[in-house]
């Protein structure tokens, strides 16, 4: 993202990773996947010379690996791994025998090929179970740092960051959060950042965020002195709107991240900045997540309108795919929104996590120095912004609402040769690709809406 003490940045332009001249800006590296690059995962059981078949295969067909994970498995003695290598190596047409011989090997199981050729529908998840196929695959940050990282000398801070993003490369789908015990030092950062915003957020956050953030601090331990867990955020926002936290390690690709978000799911890291610059870090740490990020999922109309972005990105284009990080970057990052005093004036209000989380643009963005223009989609999607600095240019939506509205408008020009039905009580996304399906999901519809007309009747 941008000038925000921390942000989330799904979006693939490019670049910069030096530092700004703002202490609260940070530059990030580009997220997106590399586009000539095939990945697999797949689960092995743990014995004896069981690796050295596999690898055996991929040598066979002729495939040097660029890339290859492991972490334990959710079965007892198996292991889940990340394979990935040139795309080139193995083209569309010979993947099909590299899977069916890794099939062949007793021991492994649950092969899913997760990149695609080009023209191809990319690989998406369909159910909330899906993403523990791909969380693990970090592009930057999380135990590994950059020479110009404000901790990257600091031998005992890269240990500390070693152990938390462990916890988030072990998780799994339907486990508890494991809570992290922060330091004296590590809660200091923390209060530091907490207490500059919290003296903003009356004059520059959005109704909403200002309405929620104080429900928090009576809830889920938001103060000064202490750093709020995931687990209990995440089950406070399930009550409110479904939304869960799922802790990560480290920078995921814009799809993976995007997709995340169809599932009422956000990434979130558990990590903080280096304390020698509480004001400053060069990537989404817990002050950005916890701040910026969580509040508003808490709000039904903008809950639903990050589902929106989210359901809109499975399944879609490269090109696709960027319009609608952009539009995340100018909305959920650094969007701002309409509303009205109690005398009826009309005020502009922040909702992006990164200007949330960042005192500076915060100040900067309802000043006169960036140029305001309505949300529109289709506009938004192409603007071009840059990552070192103070945006320029905002986008201003109306309500999260008419916002939520625009954006399924705007899905419906996107490429993607489908529609998609999310399933909230199976979590599961089916493709509407049947008569059959359709009727399934218009009969649901239909009954729902008998309800509505009821309880409408009952009133009246």
């Amino acid at each position: 993202m941008n000038p925000p003490d921390d942000t989330l940045s799904p979006h693939p332009p490019a670049l910069a990773k030096s530092q700004s001249k703002h202490d609260d800006i940070y530059g990030k590296p580009s997220p997106q996947r590399p586009q000539d690059s095939l990945s697999i995962t797949f689960t092995v059981e743990d014995q004896v010379g069981v690796l050295k078949q596999v690898l055996e295969v991929f040598a066979a067909h002729g495939v040097s690996l660029s890339t290859l994970e492991s972490r334990p498995g959710a079965r007892k003695f198996c292991y889940d791994f990340f394979a990935q290598f040139p795309e080139e190596q193995c083209p569309p047409e010979k993947v099909p025998s590299l899977t069916r011989a890794l099939e062949d090997l007793p021991q492994c199981r649950d092969i899913v090929v997760l990149s695609s050729s080009e023209g191809a529908t990319p690989w998406f998840p369909q159910k909330i179970q899906d993403l523990d196929l791909f969380t693990h695959k970090t592009l930057a940050y999380g135990e590994e740092l950059d020479s110009d990282h404000p901790g990257f000398s600091d031998s005992e801070y890269r240990k500390r960051r070693h152990a938390i993003t462990q916890v988030a490369r072990d998780y799994k789908y339907g486990q508890a959060i494991p809570r992290i015990e922060y330091t004296e030092e590590e809660i200091n950062t923390w209060r530091q950042v907490y207490n500059k915003l919290r003296e903003l957020y009356p004059t520059h956050a959005c109704r909403q965020f200002a309405h929620i953030f104080p429900l928090l601090e009576e809830n889920c331990g938001y103060s000064p002195d202490s750093i709020p867990q995931l687990e209990d955020i995440s089950k406070f926002l399930k009550e409110c709107t479904g939304w869960t936290l799922r802790p990560v390690s480290g920078l995921l690709s814009a799809r993976d991240f995007l997709n995340g978000l169809a599932f009422r799911v956000f990434h979130s890291t558990q990590y903080i900045r280096h304390a020698s610059k509480p004001f400053y870090t060069p990537e989404p740490d817990c002050c950005h997540e916890l701040l910026g990020h969580v509040p508003l999922f808490a709000d039904p109309d903008f809950a639903s309108f990050s589902q929106t972005i989210g359901l809109a990105s499975l399944g879609a284009s490269d090109e696709d795919l960027e319009k609608l990080a952009t539009c995340y970057w100018f909305t959920v990052e650094f969007g701002l929104c309409k509303q009205h005093d109690k005398q009826g004036n009309e005020q502009i209000r922040a909702f992006g996590a990164g200007l949330l989380s960042s005192f500076g643009e915060l100040e900067y963005c309802l000043s006169e120095k960036p140029q305001l223009r309505p949300f529109v989609p289709a506009e938004t999607a192409v603007q071009k912004y840059p990552i070192t600095e103070y945006q320029p240019v905002y986008f201003v939506a109306e309500s999260f609402e008419t916002a939520k509205k625009q954006l399924q408008d705007f899905a419906t020009t996107l490429s993607r040769p489908f529609e998609l039905y999310y399933n909230p009580i199976t979590q599961c996304v089916d493709k509407l690709d049947s008569v059959e399906k359709i009727a399934k999901v218009s009969q649901a519809l239909q009954q729902q809406l008998a309800l509505v007309n009821a309880a409408l009747a009952r009133l009246s």
